[in-house]
């Protein structure tokens, strides 16, 4: 006999289709806006969320955990030798039937599924995922003083799923400052892959320019300026036997530039490959040294459609909201 009916799972939860249907009062457009990042990016860290969409940690760290109790977010904490690992959090299976719903196809549309979200956590490229989401968080956080903005942030996946014939950049953005606007491909090196492999990317953006006629400069971050040093040899060893090497303008910098002050990917720290002195200039002014590069409007561009990426990518930034709800 069972003593207490009413404590059975079956009748304490509600269906999961009604579950899924409370969410609709229970999610702002801020928590939307989380979701479409998780989707877009696979995993992003208590800290990331809270630099790109709350006033504090603990903010952060309450709502999410309401939205993982929502069944909308999963995290996980990776192994760690000493001390603990942030939260890293990604797409859960109700978060996943929001989005699925908001654009009209079904979950498997998205590609989701709930073990392969959660597969990043033993993914030896978990590392560099959280790297590319780093400098791309920095530089949207740091963008809003003179009237600069990070306008566009599109993941490894998107760019692959529109460009991996081709080439398969770790992400793609679109800065403005001012009147002027620059699209580029990020290419994020963590120091692990031999500089002679990065440099042979390059082919790849050659093809790219030569067969799309858009040029879009690529930029180089690597950990150190010796290894900086290094990498502008053997880019510059590959760049100058390119068929028409001013169609692949290329720029590097070095995380350890980084003023700890302004620790943001826009300061005063990129070097273009041409450039014959040391005079590194800001993300916006590399613009100026490549005449031939196609001319960006500072609006929010549109990716097109494929079969790989149903939604659109969400703003870099979420949208406005009083509170911290």
């Amino acid at each position: 006999m069972i003593p207490d009916p009413t404590r059975q799972p079956a009748l304490r939860h509600p269906s999961r289709a009604m579950a899924h249907a409370q969410l609709a009062e229970r999610l702002t457009e801020r928590d939307r806006w989380m979701l479409r990042m998780c989707h877009e990016h696979r995993v992003l860290t208590t800290g990331q969320f809270t630099a790109l969409a709350f006033s504090s940690v603990n903010f952060a760290r309450r709502r999410l955990a309401q939205l993982h109790n929502y069944g909308a977010l999963e995290k996980f904490r990776p192994l760690r030798t000493s001390g603990s690992a942030p939260a890293h959090w990604v797409l859960g299976p109700a978060g996943a039937a929001v989005l699925a719903a908001e654009a009209g196809v079904e979950v498997h549309d998205l590609g989701y599924r709930p073990d392969r979200a959660l597969a990043i956590a033993h993914s030896l490229h978990l590392a560099h995922t959280l790297g590319v989401v780093e400098w791309f968080t920095a530089l949207a956080t740091t963008s809003g003083a003179d009237n600069a903005a990070l306008l566009a942030w599109w993941s490894e996946h998107r760019c692959r799923a529109l460009w991996g014939d081709l080439t398969r950049p770790d992400g793609y953005g679109r800065y403005a400052r001012g009147e002027t606007a620059l699209d580029f491909f990020l290419e994020f090196d963590l120091g692990s892959m031999a500089l002679a492999t990065v440099a042979a990317k390059l082919h790849c953006y050659a093809e790219l320019a030569r067969t799309s006629a858009v040029i879009t400069p690529v930029l180089f971050w690597v950990p150190t300026a010796a290894r900086e040093v290094s990498a502008r040899k053997a880019l510059h060893d590959i760049w100058t036997g390119l068929a028409d090497p001013d169609a692949v303008p290329v720029a590097t910098a070095a995380a350890d530039l980084l003023a700890p002050a302004h620790p943001s990917p826009a300061q005063r720290v990129w070097l273009p490959l041409t450039a014959t002195g040391g005079e590194r200039v800001r993300l916006d002014q590399l613009a100026s040294s490549w005449p031939r590069v196609t001319s960006a409007p500072a609006t929010v561009p549109t990716p097109p459609a494929t079969r790989h990426a149903v939604l659109v990518p969400p703003p870099p930034l979420p949208p406005a909201q009083t509170g911290d709800r």
